[in-house]
């Protein structure tokens, strides 16, 4: 469904309203490209195309919403959307008032187009398996148009759309050795690619070698950007909304309260501005360009979505209580002198099953497993076997803290859920003083 259909079918649903309805009509769509790759070939291939509309009715102080899956022919759509609200206006009579009832008064209109028209999916999966002959690459890519439109009885007007790329993907050695990447973003960049799989097949050569056993203990360490990102994900979990802080939830409890920080080159942004989710909410509001959560090592501003916002009188700045768009700054250490800088101990490529082991703490573990080597002088000498840590975020973005690269990578979500995620993160790797490892 593009704009102007979108907003004509909104504007005849509009005319049905009685009294003093208010009407939201929030539009998820998507047209992607899938295909699932296992042994470097092409097992599964697939296209989706998908549209729904919510309708969200207002009356007073209640409210009631539905969704419903659309055809793309009007008609037939104006039909089923008439019958949603139909059945949403005889619920409303039955239920009771919404406290934190919030939506934007102020009418507010955009438009947005994220991306140009990307390589076919065919040609560049092509590319890859080409590129990569003679590995076992194992993966899943995923590409297209994702659209999101909102329009509303009060006036409100958005329309946001981006195109972009993912390929998530591991090259395999053999029985639990493997080393992983991914590549994503809004323009397909083929050197970017090889790149990838220059980097893997160094990977995979070393993985060859003998395994290094550690002993726990703590162990000087740099954490590349997919490895940061496990990090971020647990801040992300109760670390940044306002109802986490306001009934003292967060593991930034001790932050808030002044008792600890991160490490001052410590900056952490929601960039709305920059990521692939839409400028706006279900509810009507406009998000800020940004929002600065952790502001050199302290903390910043909150995420506060509609409910919240009304619950405890702020202002709305997100769709969400968690990042959409998360950015770490990025520091002074050039990519290509990590290996120098770090001397002796751990290439963190990656962190997995990553949990709270004490929250009040900021403290997470988690394992090291695929792309972790240990370095001597500088040089990658061998894998390093499967390692469990266990470490204060106090810790790892604060007095322990080295340096963080000059360079920054945008890792687009993998996740499929409802649609394709357009979550996004841009980070830098971090060198740390020492990681503990505790079996």
């Amino acid at each position: 469904m593009n704009q102007d259909a979108f907003f004509a079918l909104t504007e005849r649903l509009q005319t049905g309203l009685t009294g003093a309805e208010i009407l939201f009509c929030h539009l998820d769509g998507e047209a992607s490209d899938f295909a699932r790759i296992n042994r470097n070939r092409i097992r599964q291939a697939g296209h989706v195309r998908s549209v729904s509309m919510e309708l969200t009715l207002i009356a007073g102080t209640r409210q009631v919403a539905g969704r419903c899956t659309l055809s793309g022919d009007a008609r037939p759509d104006l039909a089923r959307l008439r019958w949603l609200l139909a059945r949403l206006r005889e619920r409303l009579a039955d239920v009771p008032d919404d406290p934190y009832l919030n939506y934007a008064t102020e009418i507010s209109a955009s438009q947005r187009q994220i991306g140009e028209q990307a390589l076919p999916a065919e040609v560049a999966v092509d590319e890859l398996i080409t590129a990569a002959n003679g590995l076992d690459l194992v993966g899943i890519w995923a590409s297209g148009e994702i659209t999101e439109g909102l329009a509303s009885s009060l006036g409100h007007s958005h329309w946001h759309q981006s195109l972009s790329f993912n390929l998530d993907w591991s090259g395999y050695l053999e029985a639990d050795k493997a080393v992983k990447a991914r590549l994503g973003g809004f323009y397909w960049d083929a050197d970017a690619l090889h790149h990838a799989l220059n980097a893997m097949r160094e990977g995979l050569r070393i993985m060859a070698r003998p395994a290094r056993t550690l002993e726990p203990g703590r162990y000087r360490a740099y954490l590349a950007p997919a490895a940061v990102n496990e990090l971020t994900d647990m801040l992300a979990w109760g670390g940044f909304d306002l109802r986490s802080h306001r009934t003292q939830q967060t593991p930034l409890l001790l932050m808030t309260q002044g008792e600890r920080s991160f490490d001052p080159r410590i900056t952490i942004r929601e960039e709305h501005v920059r990521g692939l989710a839409a400028g706006f909410t279900a509810e009507g509001f406009v998000k800020p360009d940004a929002v600065t959560l952790i502001e050199q090592g302290r903390f910043g501003q909150c995420l506060v979505d509609a409910r919240s916002g009304k619950e405890y009188g702020q202002m709305v700045n997100a769709a969400g209580d968690a990042p959409e768009a998360l950015a770490l700054d990025a520091g002074e250490l050039p990519r290509a002198k990590v290996l120098a800088q770090l001397g002796t101990g751990l290439y963190i490529g990656n962190l997995w099953y990553c949990n709270w082991s004490d929250p009040n703490d900021c403290r997470v573990t988690g394992m090291t497993r695929f792309g972790t080597y240990w370095v001597e002088g500088g040089e990658i000498v061998s894998p390093v076997k499967v390692m469990r840590f266990d470490d204060s975020l106090y810790h790892l973005l604060g007095d322990r803290l080295e340096g963080l690269t000059s360079e920054r990578e945008l890792i687009l979500s993998a996740q499929t859920y409802d649609g394709r995620s357009t979550d996004s993160v841009l980070l830098p790797g971090l060198l740390v003083s020492a990681i503990n490892l505790v079996l």
